[in-house]
């Protein structure tokens, strides 16, 4: 089987697997996710050179806590208030984490991971980017599969267009030093081609209305500019392991870091621009 034929077939499963989960119940939705944040936390640990016992562990508990209080707080006011609470401890914390990784990014002088910092990428870089990315389906009607699979398809749309219009045009670098195939004029072709797709998901497809396209529109930006930074990020991370991709799960495509490193870091900054909106309305 040649290199395209197998790239292509392990790549539809994945996205087949994906929306089918999200779409079919909850449950398939976080046993999924579960399953994700589990080989991702492998997958780090094998980058990172971090025994596998505590790490699996640490994400096995946090997702199980979140899970038990997002399907407990249904009706429950003040385990609601709780849940809000706790949420936005987490996605602080997640931001700070963040931060770190920005630095990381942009730090040339980085060329091995102390011990530290390997466990604070570990909790605020894989662990509860994962417990987020499984919040952004729940809002005020409960559970709406419509969001995260819009993001998702915006994600791929932004990578799409990235690539063709940078294998296209693509003439100025976008950061050499850790991608050399992405360029400017890629970057921005992605940006492009995901407001567009945002706003024919938000018409069509959440049917949202016109005066809240906005919303969508943000949204788009949001996973055309830190979608791209999270990909930069975890090549930052292969590069200083020395390692082209994080895993061998799906042929042709790598590992599950490979094909989530920019959701894990876009999930995130979409939850803040909700509390944002929820904090203004």
């Amino acid at each position: 089987m040649n290199e395209t034929l197998k790239r292509s077939i392990s790549g539809a499963i994945y996205v087949i697997l994906l929306i089918v989960s999200i779409l079919y119940s909850t449950e398939s939705f976080f046993i999924l996710f579960g399953a994700f944040l589990l080989i991702a936390t492998v997958e780090f640990c094998n980058l990172q050179q971090l025994n596998k016992i505590i790490p699996v562990v640490l994400a096995s508990a946090t997702y199980t806590l979140f899970y038990k209080i997002t399907i407990a707080t249904t009706g429950l006011l003040y385990l609601l208030r709780f849940n809000k609470t706790f949420e936005l401890l987490v996605l602080a914390t997640t931001l700070i984490v963040f931060l770190k990784c920005i630095h990381f990014l942009f730090d040339h002088k980085i060329v091995k991971i102390d011990s530290f910092s390997k466990y604070v990428y570990l909790i605020g870089y894989i662990i509860l980017p994962f417990v987020i990315m499984t919040k952004i389906p729940f809002g005020i009607s409960g559970y709406n599969p419509k969001i995260l699979i819009s993001i998702f398809i915006l994600i791929w749309t932004n990578d799409s267009f990235a690539y063709i219009v940078g294998k296209s045009i693509g003439r100025t670098k976008l950061f050499e030093r850790i991608s050399p195939k992405k360029t400017i004029e890629g970057f921005l072709g992605g940006v492009v081609f995901c407001v567009i797709a945002s706003y024919l998901i938000g018409k069509y497809y959440i049917q949202i209305a016109e005066g809240k396209m906005f919303i969508w529109i943000i949204i788009a930006l949001i996973v055309g500019i830190f979608g791209t930074i999270g990909d930069l990020i975890e090549s930052k991370f292969k590069r200083v392991a020395g390692v082209k991709d994080s895993g061998k799960i799906m042929p042709g495509h790598g590992g599950v870091l490979d094909r989530l490193d920019s959701v894990i870091f876009v999930a995130p900054i979409v939850f803040l621009f909700y509390q944002i909106l929820n904090y203004v309305s």
